[in-house]
């Protein structure tokens, strides 16, 4: 396989296998945080009962799972501490499934005495062996003998016997830059790149000082795509596979974050024990099968015919694993004329717990660089270029830290200042034609600066804020009154969500932690567990309908990643998680429950990321990517109610630019735009609307929205759209493969002659011609078309 490469390349002993096989992959193993160190070994390796593998965690960790899931379709990781320092290499003895060895750049090899994933395991290594040869790289149990062992470093390779800790063999040390190694039964081969060219050297494990015979290699293989970048493979043992479904080979396959399975099986009509797949077969059966049609086909060979279409298609999906159908979703900055331009003094560098700027359905408020934390508030029905003159703006007084519009009222702007104080603003309608300098109302009740706001999804103006005071604050704007106060932090907080019942509280903070609340219940968390590892900020969104939390941080090496975490079981930690890449800012998440989407950007950003998120492995399916011609300050998304549907556009954003404020469509490609796209298109939830008061809510009661269908009344679902017939776009094989007699196939050849030659009876094309007298024209004929024979002669 190819570390760098999405592929995974095979070789068939048996031809007949690369003719049939079908490939699938299993269920995914999550929670694995696959390693990517730089050294020669496997980095993953697998016994008959359990799988082990490098991780990226800092030190010697090697993690640990079971070849088959439990009873309940789940599989159990878990870590165990082997070095002090990079593990190099590992593997399990072929006699005992719970007997590892592993070797590291500690210079040392250790044998452990593993457990079932489930289990406690052991800290103490049963065996440590010393080579003395510097940074080790491979580590091999002997197929036959059950207490040898292969070692190999830079410098040369080792023979050892672990009973009596001493090497049984000298050294050899070729000149490579890449090897590994592997037994059979006194010899050892040894594969090498050396002078970039592929080789294989063969030497006698009782006498290593040469070597028995070299060869050049150049190989041809076919190969395996998969869509996961592959840190390792490793072949499951024979015992362990399912010889009921025909299963002759498993594969599992190391990436960051998953193991993913990848089993082989030959369609049987009669599953039963099949003598051309069994190990156990004798010498002649072993032969590569006759290729001739009598041999390979019919219903006395026991294979299926080949695959249709369909079936191949579906084959290579499940080689390639689950896609999702928005992987093609495409994002496009509208016309012009529906632009805002000529913005000036905006203010680029707000706080980073705050989105930038914010807008509903008919206005976008944009914070400026003018001194007493002044917004400026555009209509999105007035498009078009800014006057240079000053405009009207909502002043403040002090520097502005986070703002939002009320989500059941789009004239009332809510604004959080560096004060710790909390300004409620009431926009006319028509917009604004004058600065406002007296709110509507002030909250007051921190007592440092506030991080961010969030209202409640269903209850008409209840709010929350998070402070620098390390609470958080829950308020009714109806009565200007604080009405319950949250604890329990220990840093800053850097981002809170409400749950899409509005009952719970998410929070997560500098402290490492992810936090959940039942502010009706307890001012302290009900949940913790631990978040993003990194300090530079993250923000968390509720997603599959309030089962996961998704975090977006950053990793120990400062680099962004996205986190997903059970809401019933925070103490467990991420259950997956995914890397974006490398940039100073937050991404920040918008969350679609309709679709299932997730869309990203981060301020100073140019690319957004797309990806549908599924409450089972794999988790993350990531989409393609909106690539914008320069940074913006962010993106803010619009009511569902905002999309073009005929169109099929899931989503809508206002983006901000340097100087301008540009709608933004994400749109599904689809062939039937005629009809309505029902499968992306569900009753969506009236957000925009409370479903109760504050006082009710604050009181025990809960509010659900009512849902509205987005279908045009002119629109047929495309789930109810007629049926077409497929057209055969050519003849069926068997019009070509027909056997044809010699007296057919010289009909076909002279039928063909003569369609070509054209009818000789036909008129000549100059009979068709006016003009010119009879008399003339047959002297023309005469003249033109009259040879003597030896003229004839001399032109042929």
């Amino acid at each position: 396989f190819n570390r760098t490469k999405s592929q995974i390349c095979l070789y068939f002993k048996m031809p007949v296998l690369e003719q049939y096989c079908c490939v699938s992959v299993q269920g995914w193993i999550a929670s694995v945080r696959g390693g990517s160190f730089s050294s020669q070994g496997k980095h993953i390796t697998s016994s008959c009962s359990l799988v082990a593998f490098n991780t990226d965690q800092a030190g010697g960790m090697v993690g640990l799972t079971s070849v088959n899931p439990a009873s309940d379709g789940k599989w159990t990781v878990t870590q165990i501490s082997c070095h002090a320092d990079l593990v190099t290499d590992l593997d399990f003895s072929p006699f005992d499934d719970y007997l590892l060895a592993t070797c590291s750049a500690d210079e040392t090899v250790k044998l452990w005495r593993v457990c079932d994933p489930a289990q406690d395991q052991c800290s103490d290594a049963e065996v440590t062996l010393s080579p003395a040869d510097g940074r080790l790289e491979l580590v091999l149990f002997h197929p036959a003998a059950s207490e040898l062992l292969a070692v190999a470093s830079v410098r040369g390779l080792q023979v050892w016997d672990v009973t009596r800790d001493t090497a049984l063999t000298g050294k050899h040390t070729p000149v490579c830059a890449r090897f590994s190694l592997v037994f059979s039964y006194f010899t050892l081969m040894h594969l090498c790149l050396q002078m970039r060219q592929q080789e294989v050297r063969l030497w006698d494990s009782r006498k290593l000082s040469s070597s028995l015979t070299d060869l050049s290699l150049l190989l041809s293989v076919s190969h395996c795509l998969t869509d996961l970048s592959t840190r390792g493979t490793a072949l499951v043992p024979k015992l362990a596979l399912d010889v009921s479904c025909c299963e002759v080979l498993r594969l599992l396959q190391l990436t960051d974050n998953f193991i993913v399975p990848i089993s082989y099986q030959v369609p049987r009509k009669v599953r039963m024990m099949h003598p051309g797949l069994s190990p156990l077969s004798t010498p002649s059966s072993s032969a590569a099968p006759s290729r001739s049609p009598s041999s390979t086909s019919g219903l006395s060979s026991g294979f299926l015919p080949s695959p249709s279409p369909s079936q191949s298609s579906r084959a290579i999906q499940n080689m390639l694993g689950p896609s999702s159908k928005f992987r093609h979703i495409q994002g496009a900055v509208l016309h012009r004329d529906t632009h805002i331009t000529n913005l000036r003094g905006l203010h680029l560098t707000t706080p980073g717990e705050c989105d930038g700027f914010c807008a509903n359905g008919q206005r976008v408020a944009v914070p400026l660089a003018i001194a007493g934390g002044q917004i400026a508030v555009f209509e999105l029905s007035q498009p078009g270029k800014l006057p240079d003159t000053a405009l009207p703006t909502i002043q403040n007084s002090v520097n502005v830290a986070d703002f939002c519009w009320d989500p059941f009222d789009t004239h009332k702007l809510v604004v959080a200042g560096d004060d710790a104080k909390i300004r409620v603003w009431q926009i006319p309608k028509g917009g604004l034609t004058e600065t406002l300098t007296e709110p509507e109302c002030v909250l007051r009740g921190h007592t440092e600066k506030i991080y961010s706001i969030k209202f409640q999804p269903h209850a008409s103006g209840l709010l929350a804020s998070s402070s620098y005071d390390l609470t958080v604050r829950l308020w009714n704007l109806g009565t200007g009154e604080e009405v319950k106060r949250l604890s329990g932090h220990q840093d800053q907080i850097f981002g809170i969500a409400w749950s899409p019942d509005g009952k719970l509280l998410a929070t997560v903070c500098k402290d490492g932690k992810v936090r959940l609340y039942d502010p009706r219940k307890s001012t302290l968390p009900i949940q913790e567990g631990p978040g993003p590892e990194g300090h530079r900020g993250a923000r968390v969104v509720w997603v599959c309908d309030g089962k996961y939390l998704l975090v977006s941080g950053f990793d120990s090496r400062s680099e962004r990643q996205l986190y997903l975490f059970s809401a019933e079981s925070l103490a467990s930690g991420s259950v997956a998680s995914v890397p974006a890449d490398v940039s100073p800012s937050t991404l920040i998440p918008f969350y679609d429950p309709d679709t299932s989407v997730l869309i990203l950007t981060g301020k100073g950003d140019t690319r957004v990321y797309t990806y549908e998120i599924l409450p089972e492995a794999p988790y993350f399916m990531e989409c393609s990517s909106f690539h914008s011609s320069e940074p913006h300050k962010g993106l803010c998304f619009l009511p569902k109610t905002e999309c073009d549907v005929r169109d099929v556009e899931v989503a809508r954003a206002i983006r901000l630019g340097k100087s301008t404020i540009e709608p933004v469509a994400f749109r599904v490609p689809r062939v039937k735009k005629e009809f309505f796209q029902d499968d992306v298109f569900p009753e969506t939830a009236v957000w925009w609307e409370a479903s109760l008061t504050a006082a009710a809510w604050l009181s025990g009661s809960n509010g659900q929205h009512r849902k509205i269908s987005l279908q045009p009344k002119d629109m047929m679902p495309v789930s109810e759209a007629p049926k077409e017939v497929p057209v055969r776009k050519y003849l069926p094989s068997s019009v070509y493969l027909e056997e044809k007699t010699d007296e057919q196939k010289k009909e076909e050849l002279l039928s063909a002659m003569v369609a070509k030659l054209g009818n000789r009876e036909d008129p000549l094309p100059q009979a068709s011609c006016e003009g010119v007298d009879e008399d003339e024209w047959v002297s023309e004929e005469l003249t033109t078309h009259t040879h003597t024979p030896q003229m004839i002669h001399d032109t042929l």
